[in-house]
């Protein structure tokens, strides 16, 4: 019986390589054909599905202006881009958009929910809970709702200093219309009675305990000219050891009793 004789390395080896390239070159040529059954108009998206929280946005409108921004089929359409054009639409903070075999798209979109007014009042310009400006229609939204304003890119700072602020005023039956931060740092507040209050600069904890101070005390001075709170026409509280305080028909400045 003949010995069988061992195949040589180099042998070996170029079978496996041929092998490989082979297999690389079916599967190159399988990626491909893929590619291009998926871009055919096999595939066409039937429609676009839209749920959350929409309130100020109706499926229909919200279809109309998205749909001719999508390019492809249910296999090609660009996702990221679907959420780009969703968010674009006014009032629509978030979308999560995903392919729905076998034929649709979903979004899930969130809106934004407005706490107050954001600049000037020519503007239609927003702030939500986040502290995000965002531009909608306001005569969608309550008129009661405060005016904040300030650099924009300090919007949730400002935010902030309202949380701080307002729970100050609403034991004395007073609550803020606005407040607005200065370029230079500096804090401004008018009242529901009119009252404009200068409150300086400084941390917010340094803002609210002036801002406490001047409560505390106001109605006691106001009182000492047959004034109440409500006739406060302005205060400056930006003065070292008390405020100026101007009533109707009266001019004064306070000494911080503390001080004494």
């Amino acid at each position: 019986m003949a010995a069988s004789i061992p195949v040589p390395f180099d042998v070996k080896l170029m079978n496996v390589t041929a092998t490989l390239v082979y297999a690389l070159f079916a599967l190159v040529l399988l990626a491909a054909g893929a590619w291009w059954v998926l871009r055919q108009p096999f595939f066409p998206l039937a429609g676009i599905k839209v749920d959350g929280e929409v309130t100020h946005n109706n499926a229909v409108t919200l279809r109309a202006n998205v749909a001719p921004q999508l390019a492809g089929n249910f296999f090609t359409v660009d996702l990221a881009r679907a959420r780009v054009a969703f968010e674009a639409v006014p009032w629509v903070r978030k979308a999560v958009v995903r392919r729905e075999f076998p034929n649709k798209l979903r979004a899930t979109l969130t809106e934004h929910v407005p706490v107050a007014h954001w600049g000037d009042e020519a503007q239609s310009r927003l702030i939500n809970g986040f502290g995000e400006v965002f531009e909608a229609n306001v005569a969608e939204v309550d008129d009661s709702l405060p005016r904040l304003d300030g650099p924009t890119e300090q919007s949730g700072q400002v935010l902030g200093m309202y949380r701080v602020l307002q729970p100050l005023f609403a034991p004395y039956e007073l609550s803020l219309d606005a407040l607005t931060l200065s370029s230079r740092g500096s804090w401004r507040a008018v009242l529901d009675t009119g009252a404009a209050i200068e409150l300086g600069r400084g941390r917010s904890e340094e803002v609210a305990a002036r801002t406490q101070r001047f409560l505390v005390t106001v109605a006691p001075v106001a009182r000492q000219y047959g004034r109440t709170v409500a006739s406060v026409e302005g205060a400056d509280l930006r003065h070292n050891e008390g405020y100026a305080l101007r009533l109707r028909g009266v001019t004064t400045v306070v000494t911080d009793p503390k001080k004494k």
